[in-house]
């Protein structure tokens, strides 16, 4: 797989922050996981990110993520007034914003929002199944296999089971 193909896909505001920030993050060993921007009077900046190592995210990475992205984003100045930034990691309940980030996580339930409806819906849930650089699929629990261009799907997510809990606290696996 490309790697391009595990960049998350953000549109206007999002993805100039997204490109701005992405350097200085590979640089210093992260991946971006998603940027969100949520507020008007004073936007926050929300940036979500993971170990490239994939190691344990630790508030430190926080902490290195915020003075590096902080002082990138006073420079390319993409929010003009004040803005507030929080950085934070994917956590459990994790989104799903890359191939990467499904197929690590296929086996998992999951929830799917898309931008327009499949099917005559917008809502799924069910068991990842995996992804590639057009389509990310899952098992409905209904037993149906479905599969979800990745350019229409709004938001996806994992779903907090005790499987995840149990999954997440081993330590990962390289291949």
């Amino acid at each position: 797989m490309d790697a391009i193909d595990d960049i998350p896909r953000h549109e206007g505001l999002e993805a100039r922050i997204a490109d701005a920030i992405l350097p200085t993050l590979t640089h210093l060993g992260y991946e971006l996981v998603r940027v969100q921007v949520s507020g008007k009077e004073r936007p926050t900046v929300q940036i979500m990110a993971d170990r490239a190592d994939g190691t344990l995210f630790r508030v430190e990475d926080c902490e290195a993520i915020s003075h590096a992205v902080g002082a990138v984003l006073d420079v390319a100045d993409p929010i003009k007034g004040e803005w507030e930034l929080e950085v934070s990691s994917a956590g459990i309940d994790r989104p799903l914003t890359r191939a990467k980030d499904w197929n690590r996580f296929a086996g998992h339930v999951a929830k799917v929002e898309l931008a327009m409806p499949q099917d005559g819906r917008k809502r799924f849930r069910g068991t990842a199944l995996g992804a590639d650089a057009e389509f990310a699929r899952m098992r409905l629990d209904d037993g149906t296999e479905m599969a979800f261009a990745r350019s229409n799907i709004r938001k996806a997510q994992l779903v907090l089971t005790d499987e995840l809990i149990a999954a997440t606290a081993a330590p990962p696996t390289t291949n």
